[in-house]
């Protein structure tokens, strides 16, 4: 695939992005960025799904018609989302910049890492020997400098509302996490989907991370590792319930079940409660952690003190490391996406243990935060491979956006969505390579400019799942996961 210029297609996905809103499975929307999937098993998908609109079936077929085989490539069957609330420097961690002045380069060397010509950060060690694991994606980039619609863009794959706050509303496109479980439904003891260890917030809940027009059922639930060192800040639930397993047993589960249920009903009857829709949240929460609680492979799985003290050590001692554990159990136990937040929860005005580095960058970065990621991604990949399910498990880090690549006064960086760096592993992705480019100062992208939707694209296609898959909202329409177009990273 040959590079392109940016300009063109930077403007027109800005243009995309100002317009777009939840769009019909039957909008005109190029498909033809489904190459990987197979003439035979897309011809199938189709047979006996009557809840396809017939503009959406015909644009299946003609897209099948034009694919060339897949091969044997064997989809993914689980996903981890690493996420790097608040924007990670790309310059200062994926995408370094050596060449440029000191005032944009910064205060980090580059490093050789085990794949000649990529180049990582000199605070990513235990990272760059593992790059022939990873595809780096940088030039990725969108329109919006807020933290939430920020990351919006890349937990849905959607343009955020074009107005408004971005607390989570049930007109929310889906998270990615929840339009896998829908697409990917777990066992009944299973949770659809799971965040570690906490929420994100920024004053308040965040939009991007719930199930949206899905539904409440669809949301995520949040789980917090037994172990580990806090991230320095403020990580408040703010209301959201929060599943600890190390501090609740299964009676007292099984007693705050009863009691919900209690509730429910006098709900329906008397209504001093309120509609019974104001505990369908709730409910569907400790219907799921009671499953899981009195007895499922989840509940074992949650159980950190049961891993093997060499693997436990080789994640580090911080909650960061050890969510990126618990990450890898439960995906073994049978739930098909976990995401963590690699972060303190709040953002709190910029101070703590989060990406939103606008001052004391590089102190923040190379003693607080690059460490945590370095240590805990680098023993989550060599502990898939060791276990012999890197192929079978697809890890995304994914971030708000970048950070500006001149050095402000208090030698912080600012917001910056024009480009950025991401990175996939494992689940069938090529490792040893990058996609993209950004210019000379990590301005823009400078060749094979792309956007969330594209990355969301590609992870569906590495868990075996058609991009152009059709979903139903609140209302019963049918939409479209994302218009993206796959990446060639497979």
């Amino acid at each position: 695939m040959g590079s392109r210029t940016a300009t063109p297609a930077v403007d027109s996905f800005l243009a995309l992005g100002r317009n777009q809103t939840m769009r019909p499975a039957h909008s005109s929307t190029s498909v033809s960025s489904m190459r990987v999937v197979s003439r035979r098993r897309m011809l199938a998908t189709t047979v006996g799904m009557g809840g396809l609109s017939l503009p959406a079936v015909l644009a299946l077929q003609a897209a099948a018609k034009d694919a060339p085989a897949q091969g044997t490539r064997r989809p993914a069957k689980s996903l981890i989302i690493v996420y790097l609330w608040g924007g990670m420097s790309h310059i200062d961690s994926l995408d370094p910049k050596p060449e440029a002045p000191r005032e944009v380069r910064g205060e980090f060397q580059a490093i050789s890492t085990a794949t000649p010509g990529i180049a990582l950060c000199e605070h990513l060690p235990l990272l760059a020997r593992h790059t022939e694991k990873m595809a780096i994606i940088r030039s990725i980039f969108h329109d919006d400098s807020a933290h939430g619609r920020g990351m919006y863009w890349n937990l849905t794959g959607h343009a955020p509302p074009p107005s408004g706050g971005i607390a989570p509303k049930s007109t929310d496109w889906p998270t990615l996490a929840a339009m896998v479980s829908k697409l990917r439904p777990a066992a009944s003891d299973v949770p659809p989907a799971v965040r570690l260890p906490y929420p994100m917030v920024d004053g308040v809940l965040q939009a991007g991370e719930y199930g949206g027009w899905l539904g409440v059922e669809h949301t995520p639930i949040i789980m917090r590792p037994s172990r580990g060192e806090e991230f320095a800040g403020v990580s408040p639930s703010l209301g959201a319930e929060v599943l600890r397993f190390g501090e609740l047993d299964g009676h007292r589960l099984a007693e705050r079940h009863g009691l919900l249920s209690r509730m429910d009903l006098l709900s329906c009857t008397d209504r001093p409660l309120g509609l019974p829709s104001d505990f369908s949240g709730f409910s569907h929460f400790h219907a799921l952690a009671k499953e899981m609680m009195l007895g499922s492979a989840v509940k074992t799985a949650c159980d950190l003190d049961r891993e093997d003290p060499r693997i436990l050590e080789s994640y580090g001692n911080h909650l960061g490391g050890q969510s990126m554990l618990q990450a890898r159990r439960l995906t073994e136990a049978g739930v098909p996406v976990v995401q963590v937040c690699c972060a303190a929860g709040n953002l709190n005005g910029g101070v703590g243990d989060m990406w939103d580095t606008h001052g004391d960058n590089f102190n923040r970065l190379k003693t607080r935060l690059l460490p945590v990621l370095d240590r805990g991604l680098s023993a989550l990949l060599q502990d898939l491979e060791d276990r012999g399910t890197l192929d079978d498990t697809l890890v995304a880090v994914l971030t708000d956006f970048g950070r500006s690549p001149q050095v402000n006064g208090i030698a912080g960086r600012e917001h910056y969505p024009g480009c950025y760096s991401v990175l996939l592993a494992g689940g069938g992705i090529r490792g040893g390579q990058v996609f993209g480019s950004s210019d000379a100062t990590g301005s823009r992208p400078l060749t094979d400019p792309c956007g969330p939707p594209d990355i969301h694209a590609t992870i569906f296609t590495a868990l075996g799942l058609s991009p152009r898959a059709e979903l139903r909202d609140h209302l019963g329409r049918p939409m479209v996961a994302t218009d993206g177009r796959v990446l060639p990273l497979l």
